[in-house]
């Protein structure tokens, strides 16, 4: 039996559709989740790409969950548009589609730069590491590990790391030991890094306790950010329930 994501995966590509995987299902192709029964979508926001992804969901049978539909409107502001699969070979799986998500550049950027990941035979469009984990910094309490060890399994593979994957672990990076390793392995690239990441002046320095604690802030920033940015997104979409009820 086809696993749901490749019945989805298929049904876009025969529809010749404009998407980049992201979410769980992402993170389970770069190694830093082992199961999810949803997929993710990042997906270019033009009217000819949302009937095509209009045209893949009906052969998919999915109908539409929650608030709001799927129209240009809506995904141009960040909201996700949400579908229960009910053809035979997806059953139950759960699609999120989105276009526009916080600290995100915007689609045709993150085209420029995604990654080619592997299922069988099938090579799909994902958001590239980095753009994965910015799309990852949100308040929920599942995410916050997932970073960390998505940056933990790039680490540990890249023996020969370039300038810019060693620039992507020392922006994101949320393992303190890795962290102070760094700072003996590439000085000179993380003392170019402080302006934009302070605390890793506490890599530097080996200041184990205090990078753990500085570390913690920065995730609650990062969090306070997120509720902040969907505050007006919830409440619009409780507008949109009152309405129709």
């Amino acid at each position: 039996m086809i696993h749901p994501i490749l019945a989805v995966i298929n049904a876009f590509i025969r529809n010749h559709t404009r998407f980049l995987l992201m979410g769980g299902q992402a993170c389970v192709l770069y190694g830093g989740s082992e199961f999810t029964r949803d997929s993710d979508f990042c997906i270019l926001c033009n009217g000819e790409n949302l009937s095509r992804i209009a045209a893949a969901l009906r052969e998919l049978q999915a109908q539409p969950v929650f608030f709001p539909p799927l129209e240009a409107q809506f995904l141009e502001k960040g909201h996700a548009c949400h579908f229960i699969c009910k053809s035979s070979d997806a059953e139950g799986f759960r699609i999120d589609l989105m276009s526009k998500m916080r600290g995100c550049p915007p689609f045709n950027e993150m085209w420029q730069t995604r990654n080619l990941l592997r299922i069988d035979s099938i090579e799909i469009p994902s958001l590239s590491l980095a753009h994965l984990i910015l799309a990852k910094k949100t308040q929920r309490d599942k995410d916050w590990p997932m970073i960390r060890r998505l940056i933990e399994n790039d680490y540990a593979a890249r023996k020969d790391p370039s300038t810019e994957d060693i620039r992507l672990w020392l922006r994101e990076c949320r393992s303190p030991g890795i962290l102070i390793d760094m700072g003996t392995r590439f000085p000179d690239l993380m003392a170019a890094q402080l302006p934009a990441r302070p605390l890793l002046r506490l890599a530097l320095s080996a200041e184990e306790d205090q990078l753990n604690d500085a570390l913690i802030d920065e995730e609650k920033e990062e969090r306070r950010n997120d509720r902040e940015y969907w505050r007006p997104l919830k409440e619009e979409l409780e507008r949109m329930r009152h309405a129709r009820s």
